[in-house]
């Protein structure tokens, strides 16, 4: 075997209107979904950059996609690594040109940027951890045509919206079911994670006639096309299983899971954290009036003037005021928690603010959400620039944004936007 190649290139298709994450996309991107107090683009951009990726190519497909996308990162996209210094990476964007799945989106940027030695796509909508130099060599080793990143899931249930690999002993890939109906009668519990590595004869092949062929026929996806063709053809594809996380958030519930499960075991300084109280909860910001305000809260939370429980993710220039309890809770930049609000299992994003004695138990507050005082929202999901009058009441509904709902309201089980 020769040297291990080292890639530096990542793409990431960003298409489809993500109407499994409505009503949070409803009027954004889903990479652009507040995510830890940031955007999902920015953990999926931290984790390259941090591996060594210099370069990524975005392949925007659609009016949200490419403005929220290019408004937020511009062509350039800077960390700060773990010896301190920083990491920028160069970012290009797919041209004005319709995709019709995520296979034909990496076709589109290789043909425009000239892209013809091994890449890595990630998709837009995943938050994983995967060892990029380990992936490399597998990879490298089999001189696999790609090399699919699996992980295996235990839930039954879950396996019906994933693409499921079965590998042999060599870890090539000999059957590949998307989405199967019956999940008892899938090849195995080995889920395509949407994160490849791609070779120079792939790369070929997605600039080929022949893909252009199925590319008209409507078949430009990897997971519902080109890997079931491919492997239809014979060609060598190879698993590689993850041990790290790996969540598609592309689901409420999805996306709900992935921030509480990092906010527990991310470090501190990959959370953005300066402070940390009762080793659970952290506060964010690092300028003078963030300390000070970090300060604040500790000393009143010492005091009982307000209760900061669990593990709690608080954001900068946050304002609680006292009778305020937060537990297991992810409260976002800018957030106003009036007197006596009580925030229990939720997520509430930037700006937002929360009235007097209203309560929010395991739901998500959109941005820039205005809750009168008295509210009660329950199992709920809050769509951006949402107005809510006093002493409403929401449970188990999803409510679409720019909405005002009038005072004493009471909404239940409501799942899709008003007629």
């Amino acid at each position: 075997m020769g040297a291990i190649s080292e890639v530096k290139r990542a793409a990431i298709p960003i298409g489809g209107l993500g109407t499994r994450l409505y009503p949070l996309t409803v009027d954004t991107s889903k990479p652009m979904v507040r995510f830890l107090n940031r955007f999902v683009i920015d953990f999926i951009l931290d984790e390259l950059a941090l591996q060594g990726i210099n370069e990524v190519f975005l392949g925007v497909s659609g009016f949200y996609n490419y403005r929220d996308l290019y408004d937020h990162l511009g062509e350039r996209f800077s960390i700060r690594g773990l010896d301190g210094r920083r990491i920028t990476l160069k970012l290009r964007y797919q041209p004005n040109i319709e995709s019709v799945g995520n296979a034909h989106s990496i076709s589109i940027l290789a043909d425009y940027y000239d892209i013809n030695d091994n890449i890595l796509v990630v998709q837009g909508d995943t938050i994983a951890k995967v060892d990029i130099g380990e992936l490399t060599k597998v990879h490298d080793a089999s001189e696999a045509y790609m090399t699919i990143v699996l992980k295996r899931v235990e839930d039954k249930e879950s396996l019906r919206q994933l693409g499921l690999a079965k590998i042999s002993k060599d870890n090539i890939i000999e059957d590949f079911v998307e989405k199967p109906a019956d999940p008892e009668k899938a090849p195995s519990n080995l889920a395509n994670t949407g994160i490849y590595l791609l070779s120079e004869d792939m790369i070929k092949f997605l600039r080929s006639d022949e893909f252009k062929e199925l590319v008209k026929s409507g078949k430009g996806d990897f997971g519902r096309d080109v890997i079931p063709y491919l492997l239809s053809k014979g060609v060598k594809i190879v698993g590689y299983e993850t041990r790290g996380y790996w969540f598609d958030i592309g689901t409420l519930q999805s996306y709900v899971r992935a921030s509480f499960y990092l906010l527990r075991t991310l470090s501190p300084e990959r959370l953005g954290v300066s402070t940390v109280y009762h080793d659970t909860v952290y506060m964010s910001g690092f300028s003078e009036r963030s300390r000070k305000d970090h300060v604040d809260l500790i000393e009143r939370a010492a005091k009982g003037l307000i209760y900061l429980e669990g593990s709690t993710l608080i954001g900068r220039h946050v304002s609680i005021e006292d009778g305020v309890s937060v537990r297991d809770s992810i409260i976002d930049n800018y957030v106003i928690l009036r007197s006596k609000s009580s925030i229990e299992g939720s997520i509430i994003m930037d700006r937002s603010i929360v009235g007097q004695g209203s309560s929010v138990q395991s739901s998500v507050i959109g941005r820039h959400v205005m809750l009168g005082n008295n509210v009660r929202i329950v199992n709920s999901y809050i769509g951006n620039d949402v107005t809510i009058g006093d002493n409403v009441v929401i449970e188990d509904s999803l409510i679409w944004p720019h909405r005002s709902i009038e005072a004493n309201s009471e909404i239940r089980n409501r799942r899709g936007p008003p007629s």
